[in-house]
């Protein structure tokens, strides 16, 4: 059942927080609604501007609506990921989103409120959510490259300014994480002291999590000796997302995790049966590996579980 962003987002503040993922494709989607119905987690899954376009974005939307189908009991909402403008509009249009993420992060301070306040007010009145960002992230995230350089943390005083002038509903933080698979090269970890101002200057605001992958190293591991060339890369230990949810994190993006779970899964079975030309055997192995890495991080994110609880209120 698709719902709105707003009403997991409520459940959600302070206890747990919701796992957003990306999918580009039919085994990506199938294993991400096993793996939270195992876990019995409420979700949220992500369509990038990448993946938009990756085919089409009706096939997505498609697909989507068939795993609804096909998983009744799920409870999820669907969300734009790093869109621009024209991406946030088009999806607003479309009525299939509960919420859109406008990413003018890269533009100077009024800038980013002017282009957000528009797809705000354009997105209200259609009652969709809107995610913003402010800060720099580093890493690569879709066509957007920043370096570990030109990161930069997000100001909590600028935050209090942005989401006042610009009514956003969640807010995506820089606040130590980065994007892709080639994460910071230090001992990077999360800034809780920006988290907590924030969440005293926002109090009761959903805070976002980009770039929370965590780059397992046995994935790497196992990647480079079917034949890959990833370098090793350190991200998010996953047991700052718990503390990190209790501050008001209350939505967590993971993509790059995943990836990696297709490459090693789609490396080790061709290496291991070079002679099979069948798509289908390697996308079951696929479909059953994501599952369980859905389920583990619904597990560390808190959200286990709390599909009955979630079910609940929104019978009421």
């Amino acid at each position: 059942m698709i719902v709105s962003t707003t009403e997991l987002f409520r459940h959600a503040y302070g206890k747990y927080a919701l796992g957003a993922y990306n999918i580009n494709n039919a085994e990506q989607t199938m294993g991400l609604f096993q793996g939270c119905m195992d876990s019995q987690a409420p979700f949220m899954i992500q369509i990038s501007k990448g993946a938009r376009s990756y085919t089409d974005k009706r096939m997505l939307e498609a697909m989507i609506r068939a795993a609804d189908e096909i998983f009744p009991d799920a409870i999820f909402a669907v969300h734009l990921d790093h869109g621009d403008e024209e991406a946030c509009m088009d999806c607003i249009e479309s009525g299939f989103y509960s919420s859109v993420m406008i990413d003018a992060s890269h533009e100077p301070f009024d800038r980013n409120v002017e282009i957000t306040k528009r797809v705000v007010d354009a997105a209200h009145a259609r009652n969709i959510v809107v995610e913003a960002e402010l800060g720099q992230l580093g890493g690569v995230e879709e066509d957007i490259s920043v370096s570990e350089e030109d990161a930069n943390l997000t100001n909590p005083e600028e935050a209090e300014q942005f989401v006042k002038a610009t009514g956003c509903d969640s807010l995506a933080c820089a606040i130590g994480t980065s994007h892709g698979a080639y994460k910071f090269t230090g001992s990077q970890g999360l800034h809780f002291e920006v988290i907590e101002e924030i969440q005293k200057r926002l109090p009761g605001f959903p805070l976002v999590m980009h770039g929370s992958s965590s780059v397992p190293h046995d994935e790497v591991e196992r990647i480079n000796a079917a034949g890959g060339a990833l370098k090793d890369a350190k991200g998010v230990d996953e047991k700052q997302f718990a503390p990190a949810a209790k501050m008001g994190v209350t939505k967590v993006n993971i993509d790059t995790d995943g990836r990696l779970v297709w490459c090693r899964v789609h490396r080790e079975e061709f290496r291991d049966d070079p002679s099979n030309f069948d798509l289908r055997k390697p996308g079951k192995v696929f479909m059953a590996e994501y599952a369980k890495y859905i389920a583990h991080k619904n597990k560390v994110l808190g959200s286990e579980g709390k599909l009955a609880e979630v079910r609940a209120i929104l019978n009421k």
